[in-house]
């Protein structure tokens, strides 16, 4: 072989080995964040009829539903630590730019993790939370065999129904602010305009509950824990209150 083919084909292995590398380093991250999830979850979780021994189709309903919040919540708290991870990534890359056993926290790895943050969080908004609500609340169409199959299309169907319900509003929408070639077909396309704008609407969104909600919890923080703690004593009057106890003393005693 050339000596040019050589150095492609060589380009083109170590290019694979890191892909590799990245997405196994992409499962091991995200398998802890669900294993912590799940505990987490499942220490917060109460107790319903559906873990019931008797009836084993609402409890395996329940774990297919806990399976998929646990998903959502490990994809949530690895969008919240992407940035944190990202800074303390680059910071330990230029502390040691020649250490070798860390080379692998690079940007391709960062911009891996952010595509599948991404990717697994409109899945999740979209797609696997409306699916685990409406399976809780299904009980297979009128007629039908009893079973996990029954809920899943009925469960299936129903989420059809309001993504195009969704769609037909955002149609109308569209219809009523601009009826342009461009805004018809930013909702062709779905997946360049639409989940993007869609995921950062829900993000705004969460922010602005965020900052809602903030001061209100702190206040209440701190009230609980004023009312919680003991408040020191240090500006009293030790004699003022020894003389209050002997007047209250000698009162008693003149009631005995």
């Amino acid at each position: 072989m050339a000596p040019a083919e050589l150095d492609a084909l060589a380009v083109r292995e170590q290019l694979f080995h890191e892909r590799v590398r990245e997405c196994i380093i992409c499962a091991l991250l995200f398998a802890s964040l669900y294993i912590l999830c799940h505990f987490i979850i499942t220490h917060f979780k109460k107790h319903t009829d559906f873990t019931a021994v008797h009836d084993d189709e609402d409890a395996a309903v329940n774990r297919i539903a806990l399976g998929l919040c646990t998903f959502t919540l490990a994809v949530a708290l690895g969008a919240v630590l992407l940035l944190p991870f990202s800074i303390i990534s680059n910071e330990v890359l230029l502390s040691f730019p020649q250490n070798y056993y860390i080379q692998w926290l690079n940007g391709s790895l960062i911009h891996g993790l952010w595509n599948l943050v991404f990717l697994f969080s409109n899945m999740s908004l979209v797609f696997l939370m409306p699916f685990a609500y409406f399976f809780t609340e299904s009980e297979g169409f009128a007629g039908s065999k009893k079973g996990i199959m029954a809920r899943v299309y009925e469960t299936s169907v129903v989420l059809l129904l309001l993504t195009l319900l969704v769609l037909g509003m955002v149609w109308v929408a569209s219809a009523f602010v601009g009826n342009d070639a461009a805004s018809r077909q930013s909702l062709y396309d779905l997946w360049e305009y639409y989940l993007p704008y869609l995921y950062s609407c829900i993000s705004l969104f969460g922010v602005l509950l965020l900052l809602l909600c903030t001061p209100f919890g702190l206040s209440t923080m701190f009230t609980v824990t004023g009312k919680l703690l003991v408040k020191p004593r240090l500006l009293e009057d030790l004699d003022e209150q020894l003389s209050c106890t002997r007047l209250e003393e000698a009162a008693v005693s003149r009631r005995i």
